[in-house]
């Protein structure tokens, strides 16, 4: 009986030793598995920021306490004055020095260490979109905020992902701590507890920012969207008026090349409807984008009279191209005479701007006998309509103008014959311009009072100091004095030196060689051509 109570207890012993060793073993792996997956949420929180910058946070504060012990070992060596201790001094102060620089360099994180990641930037304030061109910084503004608005998304989803890790790991190191309660466990899971409540903390004061944020960054884009909405708009119905007063335009220019025969006149009234064009177009975007244009008249009142003195020439120019414009004066194409330090100069006009008329030179009288010179192109200042007498060759619808030549007569000549062959002449070649002449001084009529249209050649006949002088003159072209001019004046002269009764006198010098002890005289007198006593 003795035997068999032995053996069952040996076999009970060995039962019970063998199910503790069982148990033994599965609690180390249990604690392996819970030691691997607490490594993994380390490996997998190492590189989040948030951690990171707690990570940061605890390094200064115990920086700060080992500073802390440091100095209060430096005031304990300070007085000493054995050698070991000096050494041990020595150190301590390098120490010293080194731990206040890594406290210096880490100095963001001495209060919260979330507080640049928890707290939301402020919305950039944006000023009212006032005009078109406004609308695409605009657009960025919105842009710009709603990708912070994400990236501070995407930090409290970080954030809530480290949470979530914390927790785990709070769990596991509970557990682990349930299996083997041990102090290095038990430190553990305290500063797991400490990190997962600062953690949850910012979390929530986190989220309460996020959502803040998130209504500004709304209340900014719709207040945005709405003055992107009204400026375009605005720009719409802008662009209806200008499209408008385009096409009022393109009508007037149509009409005006349907009527108006007169390709001079024709610029000129293009121009203008593209003055006016421009003008109107100016005038609307004024009034559209300028908030308060009475400031706007006050301040150019104010500033008008300086103006008016710095740009004077400028402003008669303007006000001398409204002359012109409106009032008819000159036209593009007119042939005009301008007088400017002693030299006239003639041309036709090519181009009347807003400040002077262009003007291209060409062969005239004028250039003949006192320039010496064409074919340049000068400029003429509005403003000298005020204060100079600028000749129309063209004005209205004239077209010709009175030119004369003159051919001297010997007195011996028959001079009524001379007249007679110089009238029919300029009459023959001259006819056609008189007929044009007259026709356009009959449309003057309407426009001036005409007391004199004789547009008949005349013909005068004058005493001079060389001889009798036939003075021709007739209507010629404007623009091609010169040509008629030169045809008139050859066929009088063939046709005096057909006659030989009429000699056409110039100046001559008669020269007589005789004895030296003789006196020579000399006289000028108009002689015929055939003088037979010219040597």
């Amino acid at each position: 009986m003795f035997k068999t109570l032995c053996c069952f207890f040996l076999t009970c012993t060995f039962l019970f030793a063998d199910a503790n060793a069982t148990s033994k073993l599965e609690e180390g792996i249990k604690i392996d598995a819970l030691h691997q997956k607490i490594t993994l949420i380390d490996e997998a929180v190492k590189d989040n920021l948030w951690f990171k910058r707690y990570g940061n946070y605890l390094t200064y504060q115990k920086l700060l306490e080992e500073l802390s012990t440091v100095d209060a070992e430096v005031k304990k060596f300070k007085n000493t004055k054995d050698k070991a201790s000096l050494e041990k001094y020595e150190k301590l102060l390098t120490k010293q020095e080194s731990l206040e620089k890594q406290i210096e360099l880490l100095q963001e994180f001495k209060n919260s260490p979330f507080s640049k990641l928890v707290d939301a930037a402020d919305v950039e304030s944006y000023t009212k979109v006032t005009n078109p061109f406004a609308i695409l910084s605009a657009l960025s503004y919105i842009k710009k905020i709603k990708q912070e608005s994400l990236d501070y998304k995407a930090r409290l989803e970080r954030l809530d992902f480290l949470v979530e890790k914390l927790k785990e790991k709070e769990t596991l190191l509970a557990t682990l701590y349930e299996i083997e309660p041990m102090i290095t466990n038990e430190d553990a899971l305290y500063e797991a507890q400490k990190e997962l409540n600062a953690f949850t903390s910012a979390q929530e004061i986190a989220r309460t920012s996020y959502s803040l944020y998130v209504k500004k960054v709304e209340e900014a884009t719709i207040r945005v969207t709405q003055d992107i909405t009204v400026q375009m708009k605005r720009a719409f119905n802008i662009g209806i008026f200008i499209i408008v007063v385009i096409v009022v335009t393109f009508l007037l220019k149509f009409i005006a090349k349907r009527y108006v025969k007169d390709n001079e006149r024709f610029y000129t009234a293009n121009k203008i409807i593209n003055f006016v064009n421009v003008t109107l177009i100016l005038l609307i975007l004024l009034f559209s984008y300028i908030e308060n244009v009475s400031y706007l008249v006050t301040v150019l009142g104010f500033a008008s009279a300086g103006i008016a003195i710095a740009m004077k020439d400028w402003f008669m120019s303007i006000l001398g191209w409204m002359v012109i414009v409106f009032g008819g004066s000159f036209h593009v194409g007119d042939r005009i005479k301008i007088q400017k330090d002693g030299l006239p100069y003639v041309g036709d006009i090519i181009d009347i701007s807003l400040l002077r008329m262009t003007v291209l030179e060409d062969i005239t009288l004028t250039s003949y006998k006192e320039n010496i010179r064409s074919g340049r192109i000068f400029f003429v200042p509005n403003n000298l309509v005020f204060t100079s007498v600028i000749s129309n060759y063209t004005h209205g619808t004239m077209r010709t103008v009175w030119d004369g030549i003159y051919i001297y007569i010997t007195f011996d000549s028959n001079h009524k014959k001379a007249v007679h062959i110089a009238r029919e002449i300029t009459k023959k070649y001259a006819k056609g311009y008189t007929d044009i002449a007259r026709t356009q001084l009959n449309l003057l009529r309407n426009q001036y009072s005409l007391k004199n249209t004789n547009v008949e050649p005349r013909i005068f006949a004058f005493v001079e100091e060389q001889g009798f002088c036939v003075n021709c003159w007739y209507m010629t072209n404007s623009y091609a004095a010169m040509a008629l001019r030169g045809t008139i004046g050859c066929e009088i002269i063939d046709a005096y030196n057909k006659e030989e009764d009429i000699t056409i006198a110039y100046q001559t010098q008669n020269v007589n060689l005789a004895r030296q002890d003789k006196p020579m005289p000399t006289h000028e007198s108009p002689k015929s051509v055939d003088e037979k006593s010219l040597f």
